[in-house]
């Protein structure tokens, strides 16, 4: 396939369809994995006959061995322009009832396959000489929550991960972005028995706004993008929280609370 593919894990539905509309449009030809042959060739279709573009399609299931390292394999060797990492599992629910086999099931998803794929296609890119990474991650990385002990978690990992990433190759010709969407109107809830009352009806926004602002952030050169954060001091304020906790973590001693109750 030509240098000009982007692949977009997830691809059959919500956010990642978003993606594949979107960068159809730009002009970009795509390679779309996801579990849902039917979905993924009516998609395809579509975008064929729209943006006149090079569509091709992957059924694949990211939390079985074998289809993962057969997409790392094509990622390695057959450089793409972008990798969209967007397939992802909820899990949502209390770990007593879900218990730890679906757990895993959710990190070898959410996890294992995101940095494996990343790694990969990092790898490809180094062949090439440039690409894009994309990796979704979620606001609930900072934010723990009964019932989904395992997804926010995942995402915490996507996030620093990521974020770990672009350090490593800040010198390098690649672009390497983390997206963190807030709630967004997916089949997210509803593939996981449950309704989008979860949150208030106003805090929605689409799988098209969230993509829109995700590509106008990589346009704009950002690293981490936030698509609904409104007030961007926020995060900066965040920042500088984040550094201040570390310089005092890393001064050399325990903190006088705890040698007190020692003595």
């Amino acid at each position: 396939m030509p240098d000009n593919v982007s692949v977009i894990t997830g691809a059959s539905s919500g956010i990642g369809a978003a993606y594949a509309e979107r960068l159809a449009a730009r002009g970009s030809d795509l390679l779309l994995v996801a579990r849902r042959g039917d979905r993924l060739e009516g998609l395809a279709d579509r975008l064929r006959k729209a943006h006149g573009v090079e569509v091709e399609t992957l059924v694949a299931d990211l939390q079985e061995a074998r289809d993962l390292r057969a997409l790392e394999t094509r990622l390695e060797t057959r450089p793409v322009a972008m990798l969209v990492n967007n397939a992802g599992a909820g899990g949502l629910g209390p770990t007593a009832l879900k218990g730890a086999d679906a757990q895993e099931r959710l990190i070898d998803l959410n996890i294992v396959a995101l940095a494996r794929l990343s790694l990969a296609a990092l790898k490809g890119f180094g062949e090439a000489g440039r690409g894009t990474l994309v990796n979704i991650a979620s606001v609930v990385a900072f934010s723990p929550s009964a019932g989904g002990a395992a997804y926010s978690g995942s995402k915490a990992f996507v996030l620093n991960f990521t974020r770990a990433l672009q350090m490593e190759y800040e010198k390098s010709d690649f672009r390497i972005q983390v997206v963190l969407p807030g709630p967004i109107r997916t089949e997210f809830f509803s593939s996981q028995g449950m309704d989008d009352s979860v949150f208030p009806a106003g805090a929605y926004v689409t799988p098209e706004q969230m993509v829109d602002a995700a590509l106008a952030g990589l346009d704009a050169g950002e690293a981490i993008t936030i698509p609904t954060l409104v007030t961007p001091s926020i995060w900066d304020d965040m920042e500088a929280v984040r550094g201040r906790f570390l310089g005092d973590v890393i001064g050399g001693k325990v903190a006088a609370r705890y040698l007190g109750q020692a003595g």
